[in-house]
């Protein structure tokens, strides 16, 4: 039987595919450089392929390198995640959790949700990462993170989906301003012209945009905001008209003297919150368990309607 890869050759392999740098790549395994290149050097062998192009100044990755880089990092992940499952099978509730979250949830759900896991699993560690959800999502696939929480619509391909709850868009704009006069707002054409929306990356333009009924557009002034906060303060401000999230409603993010906060006409456009995990993930239990308390904790805030199963 032929010799074959060290998990841990293959963990060389995927830090300097990343960093494309001896010593970067070398620190994040946590071993000398001197090390790494062995190991790399041995692992070229044992494959009978070069892998990398090296000189003083640069590496880069050959064509197969770039390949076998790849399915390094397949199983990189997968025996994490069987080590996971041994020690989920024990206790799952315990050890490190890595759960990234979108900026657009993570201040409004976050609060409650820490604190009531606190309460009922002390002996788990969580290690938090706000990020926009492509960026999670490729963590995630990394093996950089067990569960992230995110909005749907988004294309969630080859990941475990548990849908957690419904989050309804309530229409914003500034106090006296002829579109808000009614009790629930129609997404018409008038009102598209004027929306504001957030900057290219947050999964909240495209919802926007789907309520919209349109795919691509500039906000109506040239602005696009960073940011819930800075779309608030824009659209106090007299710029247009936004839609926001009814969990930011709930938080008083929208309270102000100068702003109107509607309810949509029906079909009410809405985004789903959910929890994804990698399909190789051994901690379906958590998964579960996880949902269960964001569910409650979202039944806490006063008007976030729950339609999700």
């Amino acid at each position: 039987m032929n010799p074959t890869p060290t998990i841990k050759q293959l963990q060389y392999l995927v830090a300097l595919s990343d960093h494309l740098n001896f010593t970067r790549a070398a620190e994040a395994c946590f071993v000398t450089q001197s090390t790494l290149s062995a190991g790399l050097k041995e692992l070229e062998r044992l494959l009978g392929a070069q892998l990398l192009e090296r000189d003083r100044q640069t590496v880069l990755m050959t064509p197969i390198g770039t390949e076998v880089a790849e399915r390094a990092r397949a199983i990189v992940t997968a025996s994490a995640d069987l080590t996971e499952h041994v020690a989920a099978s024990r206790e799952p509730m315990t050890g490190l959790l890595r759960l990234g979250v979108i900026p657009t949830i993570a201040p409004f759900l976050l609060p409650q949700c820490l604190q009531l896991l606190r309460e009922r699993y002390p002996e788990l560690r969580l290690a938090l990462r706000e990020d926009l959800t492509a960026s999670l999502l490729s963590r995630l696939q990394d093996g950089q993170l067990d569960f992230a929480l995110i909005a749907l619509p988004f294309d969630t391909a080859n990941l475990l989906v548990q849908p957690v709850f419904d989050d309804d868009l309530f229409v914003i704009g500034r106090k006296g301003d002829p579109a808000m006069q009614r009790e629930k707002i129609a997404v018409t054409q008038s009102l598209t012209d004027r929306m504001l929306l957030l900057e290219e990356g947050h999964c909240l333009r495209d919802h926007a945009l789907y309520a919209c009924k349109t795919s691509n557009r500039k906000s109506s002034s040239g602005v696009e905001a960073t940011s819930l906060l800075t779309l608030v303060q824009m659209i106090e401000s007299g710029l247009g008209v936004g839609l926001i999230p009814e969990m930011a409603v709930a938080s008083g993010l929208t309270e102000s003297p100068n702003l109107v906060c509607r309810p949509t006409a029906k079909p009410c456009p809405k985004r789903t919150i959910a929890l994804v995990a990698r399909r190789s993930t051994s901690r379906l239990t958590v998964m579960q368990k996880l949902a269960d308390l964001i569910r409650i904790c979202a039944s806490s805030i006063p008007i976030v309607h729950r339609h999700a199963e």
